[in-house]
């Protein structure tokens, strides 16, 4: 009895050891995976050509199951060929996105050339503390405080504001992009017979701009739009009369044509 407890014993503590088979073949595919990436990291023509001879031998070129020989050649040519068409595909991926850079950099050097004449033509005005110009990612804005245009409650533009539209519209001319009209008022309600809302007199005050600008017949008015945001985008805050003020504005946005440049790049 015990001698067969003393056999039991042993055959227990002999531990199956069949995994050792594919961990051994696993580790010789790891070997094999090192030299080949070894060997490309000095990849030369003529080595590039070695490294696909070798595998077409170990993938098609080796001897099949009835140890014949795989009846696909392989082309000398080919690994040079497809080398060549990467390489000259990089290259004309390259060049348009140069000449796409270009073309950016050209257009926000054209909206700086507008902002220039914008900003003089504020500064000869003296009218600081009612407009502002400002680069963005889509492109040029103008802010024109309500009061530079319009009289309280109103949409009929002032005749000092015409002047401006006039002005501004003269400007645009060089630069024949999409622009929007926008217009803002601040919180307070307005019930008037012609405006029961804010939404009615910020578009009614939009449209009023963007007709000035389009009696310039210079300009295509398939590219103009104009807007009415109400009380809802303020830019201050409407607690206090000089935050109400900033928010009756109307916003005119020349727009980009291709996409933005980098962050970094946009200037105030």
């Amino acid at each position: 009895m015990a001698r067969r407890q003393k056999r039991q014993a042993h055959h227990e503590e002999h531990m199956d050891e069949t995994w050792l088979i594919p961990y051994a073949d696993l580790l010789t595919l790891l070997l094999a995976l090192f030299i080949v990436l070894f060997a490309s990291s000095k990849l030369d023509a003529q080595k590039f050509d070695q490294l696909v001879r070798s595998f077409n031998v170990a993938l098609n070129g080796g001897l099949s199951v009835l140890n014949q020989p795989s009846p696909v050649p392989l082309d000398p040519t080919l690994a040079q060929q497809t080398l060549h068409k990467g390489q000259q595909a990089e290259r004309e991926k390259t060049e348009e996105e140069r000449k796409l850079e270009e073309a950016i950099r050209k257009e926000t050097e054209d909206l700086k050339k507008l902002q220039q004449q914008m900003e003089g033509y504020i500064i000869s005005n003296k009218l600081e503390d009612k407009l502002q110009t400002r680069m963005t990612e889509e492109g040029l804005l103008i802010t024109i405080l309500d009061n530079a245009l319009f009289d309280s409650g109103k949409a009929d533009l002032k005749p000092e504001a015409r002047k401006l539209a006039t002005e501004l519209a003269a400007m645009l001319v060089p630069h024949p992009k999409k622009v929007t009209v926008t217009g803002h008022t601040d919180n307070v309600p307005i019930h008037r017979p012609e405006f029961p809302s804010n939404w009615d007199l910020s578009v009614k005050r939009a449209v009023n701009f963007l007709k000035v600008l389009l009696e310039n017949k210079q300009l295509d008015p398939a590219k103009f739009s104009a807007t009415g945001m109400g009380e809802y985008h303020p830019v201050a805050s409407n607690a206090t009369p000089e935050g109400r003020a900033k928010n009756r504005r109307v916003e005119v946005a020349i727009l980009r044509d291709l996409a933005a440049p980098p962050k970094n790049s946009v200037q105030p």
